[in-house]
């Protein structure tokens, strides 16, 4: 079993910045990528990045620019460094691990999210 945890959210006003932290433990053998999910209230889960490995990192175009994601991979974790925050940001944020566990199967694993709100 791979446990996801997330933590960093909460409110911010509008310009400004939040950086969420995500950790994987558990049966972990090889840890594929990290991936940042977001559901704004009332609307599906979109990706807003991923990174596989320790670079080339992807975005959703709506955070291009504004939004890094990192990895500490000897320790398992994934950061969202999120600036220039805007009302549209918020959501609830989900971390997802592309795990290959120590039995060679390979497991999407999610974790149960951190809200973020940005507000006035």
């Amino acid at each position: 079993q791979v446990q996801i945890v997330e933590s960093g959210g909460g409110p911010a006003q509008p310009g400004e910045s939040l950086r969420l932290s995500c950790a994987a433990s558990g049966n972990i053998f090889v840890l594929n990528a990290m991936a940042w999910y977001r559901q704004p209230p009332g609307k599906q889960r979109e990706l807003v990045a991923t990174m596989t490995g320790g670079d080339n990192p992807t975005y959703a175009d709506s955070v291009k620019g504004r939004f890094t994601i990192s990895r500490d991979i000897p320790k398992n974790m994934a950061y969202l460094q999120m600036n220039s925050l805007k009302f549209e940001d918020t959501a609830v944020y989900y971390c997802n691990a592309d795990v290959l566990t120590h039995q060679m199967t390979r497991i999407s694993s999610w974790g149960q999210g951190t809200q973020v709100t940005v507000s006035s």
